[in-house]
């Protein structure tokens, strides 16, 4: 599989489908073949979009098609979005709205605790992929010990078992090197971050403040992740990716890209010239040098800004 990951949620809100369609051609013949969406982005028109694009470049076959359920939206009792019922109906939308006959990787969203007992959930997935409707099955944003209690039930059980985890990860929050990294290597788990760029922090979108266009306007939860900690490290890595001939977003990509145990980052980006930018480093590696520039910058398993800010389970602190 290539080292980076198309992600889809600009798809449909802010990006036009016909943009979007040109992107995903341009990232496919650009070297990547993995394409990560959600049933929720944009209200489900991302999916749509996406699926229309591969129908369209008869690349569907190309590629590994990723998705998600299991986000709570809409009205309802949010304890049902992981319950068999919802999970079941969700891949059939799925399934229609990306134009395929299978989707390749189904990712549970965002985990629960007590509500649902993981042996439901799981055994859903499983008769999904016993079906053939399902491939692979994989988690976004869980702790370690819920992935490891998972592979246990799927071990002890006969189901299948996650075989990836998105969690959030990029040079201003490495927590998970702390655990869940490790845990992925030793159980052979692939690991697919997402915002590998710090939603535009480390792209230095807010060295001089919130631009009023920005997503951090509309969205609480990413203006929170915004520290003067994390606008320095910005600062400082754009003067060490001058240095390296690189564009700072390029660095950020290349270092998420680049540590240990990370299968590959999701990049989302909203216009062609944000795609183009990420493909430079598709087969670039990063020096020991610089990655030791980077550790100083922010010492290895720490955090100068909070993106597990929407994990309720996730409660250390950040050097903010």
């Amino acid at each position: 599989m290539a080292p980076l990951c198309l992600g889809a949620m600009n798809f449909g809100d802010p990006t036009d489908a016909d943009e979007s369609a040109r992107m995903i051609d341009r990232a496919i013949d650009g070297g990547i073949n993995m394409i990560d969406v959600a049933d929720v982005y944009a209200g489900g028109e991302s999916e749509k979009i996406v699926g229309a694009a591969l129908a369209a470049n008869a690349k569907r076959d190309s590629v590994v098609l990723a998705t998600k359920v299991g986000m709570p939206h809409g009205k309802g009792d949010p304890t049902k979005w992981h319950r068999r019922e919802h999970i079941v109906a969700s891949c059939e939308q799925s399934l229609e709205s990306l134009r395929t006959g299978h989707i390749d990787l189904y990712q549970l969203h965002r985990p629960t605790f007590a509500e649902v007992p993981q042996e439901e959930t799981l055994a859903a997935f499983d008769e999904l992929v016993r079906s053939g409707k399902v491939r692979h099955i994989g988690c976004s944003t869980h702790p370690a010990w819920f992935i490891m209690e998972a592979l246990a039930i799927s071990e002890r059980d006969g189901l299948a078992r996650y075989e990836t985890e998105q969690p959030p990860y990029n040079l201003l929050d490495r927590r998970i090197e702390n655990e869940l990294l490790p845990l992925c290597r030793k159980y052979g788990v692939g690991v697919l971050p997402w915002s590998p760029l710090g939603g535009g922090i480390l792209a230095g979108r807010y060295n001089d403040g919130v631009p009023v266009d920005a997503r951090a306007n509309r969205r609480p939860q990413i203006k929170d992740r915004i520290t003067a900690r994390g606008i320095e490290v910005a600062r400082e890595l754009a003067k060490l990716a001058a240095d390296c001939g690189l564009t700072v977003t390029q660095l950020a990509l290349l270092w998420c890209k680049d540590q240990p145990g990370i299968t590959a980052p999701i990049i989302g980006p909203r216009t062609s010239e944000q795609l183009d930018d990420a493909l430079g480093v598709l087969s670039a590696t990063l020096d020991d040098e610089t990655r030791a520039a980077c550790d100083a910058l922010v010492h290895p398993g720490n955090a100068v800004a909070d993106f597990h800010n929407t994990s309720f389970w996730m409660t250390a602190t950040v050097d903010a």
